[in-house]
């Protein structure tokens, strides 16, 4: 297997850490790993760059962390904290000079096209518009991005459906609250397992801590980091020490080498 290396964008939920005019405990932190961007992963191996959503703090995540060249976008669904960033694909399909590939369902596709038609359109396009090339997702059906295969799981965001992906020993699952057996069956064996845990009382949409870390038992990853974090589920440091051996609560610019 070709050496992976797993760049985590983001960590936050939806109004990322700290929320806006928010006097929480948490959000006046001055720990770094307290503040999080919208949540996103950087995935890389060979000569292959891929991204896994792009939110509305793409830019910035991506000035951070140096990345320069985007292969394809992959994305989980259709929520804004996940897509809001696809404007600022410009620099790298001017620089690349080719479409960029973005891979979703059927439905996320749709959605784009509609929210940036300027993006998608194929006549009479501004010229400084940046081009992609869309390519649906569909369950149980695998695709390859530079001959590496990508499995495709699918979960459920409260209503709304999501597509997590493996790729090779590493999988990421974000906008998590039920799994079916079936789509679980994928997941076991993965390496490095990256899933959703917002805070701990429940939620009617996502994984809680416990959720997360039941279902962290129950397929037994070598390890595991939680992602999609509140700033409701606490200060970084406190909650680490709380998590079993093998699980670590990600942060903005954590690195992780399969």
């Amino acid at each position: 297997m070709q050496k992976m290396t797993v760049y985590f964008l983001g960590t936050g939920t939806s109004q990322g850490i700290p929320v806006i005019g928010s006097h929480h405990s948490v959000c006046k932190s001055t720990d770094l790993k307290d503040k999080r961007l919208r949540v996103s992963v950087w995935v890389t191996w060979y000569d292959t760059s891929i991204v896994i959503d792009c939110g509305p703090d793409f830019r910035q995540q991506m000035l951070t962390s140096g990345c320069e060249q985007l292969d394809a976008i992959l994305f989980t669904h259709e929520h804004a904290d996940h897509t809001a960033g696809l404007d600022d694909i410009r620099p790298f399909f001017f620089k690349q000079r080719k479409a960029i590939p973005v891979y979703g369902h059927q439905k996320v596709l749709k959605n784009l096209a509609k929210r940036f038609d300027y993006i998608f359109e194929n006549e009479n396009k501004y010229p400084g518009a940046p081009s992609v090339a869309t390519f649906e997702v569909e369950n149980d059906k695998p695709f390859y991005i530079n001959e590496t295969p990508i499995i495709p799981i699918n979960v459920n965001h409260g209503l709304v459906q999501v597509f997590g992906y493996r790729i090779q020993d590493f999988t990421y699952l974000t906008d998590v609250k039920s799994i079916d057996e079936k789509e679980i069956e994928k997941v076991k064996g993965t390496k490095i397992l990256v899933i959703n845990a917002l805070r701990e009382e429940e939620h009617h949409s996502h994984f809680s801590l416990q959720d997360a870390l039941n279902f962290i038992h129950l397929v037994q990853p070598e390890k595991a980091y939680l992602t999609h974090i509140s700033h409701l589920l606490g200060f970084h440091e406190e909650v680490q020490k709380k998590l079993p051996k093998n699980v670590f609560l990600a942060y903005d610019n954590l690195e992780v080498t399969l």
